[in-house]
């Protein structure tokens, strides 16, 4: 029986000590992101803009307006998921924005923001893109003088 007791307090153990271990995030490198969704078709986003903008609900919320015209549908809807190279960050990216633009734009700024229990660590660049990396992990940037002043700079610690 005390071999069970022991067992059990080993198995129940693992995840707290699994958790407790520390990891650094930087802001993933645009040069090496991978695009891992497809971009919609046209007709796919003529096709959504009905279902999507038919609700006569959205056409009247305040400070949307997606549904005002399809030019503004297609610049919000018209996207595709890229990741970093090693699966931690993904972003949705316009698909309208050439891949060498999205390669070549530079990073902004890191910022930790949370919202029910999950902590989202977004990198902002240029062109409008961001990358971001969601865990329910306690994250707090290293030196934020430091990463307000000089972007690359930026380390997240995750515990």
């Amino acid at each position: 029986m005390k071999i069970v007791r022991v067992v059990l307090m080993v198995l129940c153990a693992a995840p707290v000590l699994a958790g407790a271990e520390s990891e650094s995030l930087r802001c993933p490198d645009l040069s090496a992101v991978v695009q891992v969704g497809a971009c919609p078709s046209e007709e796919e986003l003529k096709y959504t803009f009905g279902g999507y903008c038919g609700d006569n609900k959205r056409m009247y919320e305040t400070g949307d307006t997606a549904c005002e015209s399809y030019a503004n549908y297609h610049k919000l809807k018209n996207v595709a998921l890229w990741e970093s190279a090693d699966g931690r960050f993904d972003g949705y990216v316009s698909c309208d924005l050439p891949e060498a633009s999205l390669r070549a734009a530079e990073l902004k700024s890191m910022q930790l923001g949370s919202k029910r229990g999950l902590v989202r660590l977004a990198c902002t660049y240029g062109e409008g893109v961001v990358f971001a990396h969601r865990t329910r992990a306690t994250c707090e940037i290293e030196s934020p003088a430091a990463c307000a002043a000089d972007a690359s700079a930026c380390v997240a610690r995750c515990q």
